[in-house]
């Protein structure tokens, strides 16, 4: 049966919307983890998708909702309702720093773009830097802090500032993760986030223990 279709011709899938959608995100992502935001163009994204900026901008408004769609597509892929949700019940504060810096480190390791482009995101002052960090490190400061809270309630943890305190364990885990997979060529030795995680941990733990008295007879 004829066809329309000259026989051996090459025949082109058209994708659809959404599967556009996530074409460029993929490729922003690619482009802006290894560049960062400022260095990358519209031009190049939409050359690595093999369409036109006028076709690109039917997407996507800006280069600004570009970068926005990358980070919240990389939150996605985090499931932090399911970390979250696993350590809520938790009454001791040991577990709970345990869960969280073993999930950031792993994390990292899996997701060599995400640590690419928070740290690139680091280093400047753009306002789009601020929706990475709210978006890929603030939720584990914001669930820490009210774990924080709760804990110092119940007295199972001395009295501390939730907020500093959770934003400096959030900084040393990621600064760790940073440190144990982007610049891993420079290191003499190599650790598993658990051997890694299990050092650390109870320091920090321990530093927010009740602290007792001792007595004579002790």
């Amino acid at each position: 049966m004829l066809t329309k279709q000259r026989r051996g011709a090459r025949v082109t899938k058209r994708m659809s919307s959404e599967e556009r959608r996530r074409q460029i995100i993929g490729a922003a992502t690619d482009l802006f983890s290894q560049h960062g935001y400022e260095k990358v163009t519209v031009r190049q994204i939409a050359e690595a998708c093999h369409v036109t900026e006028p076709a690109l901008y039917r997407y996507f408004a800006s280069k600004d909702n570009i970068f926005e769609a990358v980070i919240l597509a990389l939150k996605s892929r985090l499931d932090l309702d399911a970390l979250f949700a696993g350590l809520k019940d938790e009454t001791e504060i040991e577990p709970v720093l345990r869960g969280m810096a073993l999930f950031i480190v792993r994390t990292y390791g899996r997701h060599q773009e995400l640590q690419r482009l928070l740290f690139l995101s680091s280093l400047k002052k753009h306002p789009l830097a601020r929706t990475a960090f709210r978006e890929l490190r603030q939720p584990y400061v914001e669930f820490l802090v009210g774990k924080l809270r709760e804990l110092i309630k119940a007295g199972k943890i001395r009295e501390v500032h939730p907020v500093i305190t959770a934003r400096c364990f959030v900084g040393m885990v990621m600064e760790c993760a940073l440190g144990m997979h982007l610049w891993k060529e420079y290191q003499v030795s190599s650790y598993e986030p658990e051997r890694v995680v299990d050092n650390n941990v109870p320091i920090y733990a321990r530093g927010l223990g009740i602290e007792t008295t001792r007595t004579e007879s002790d």
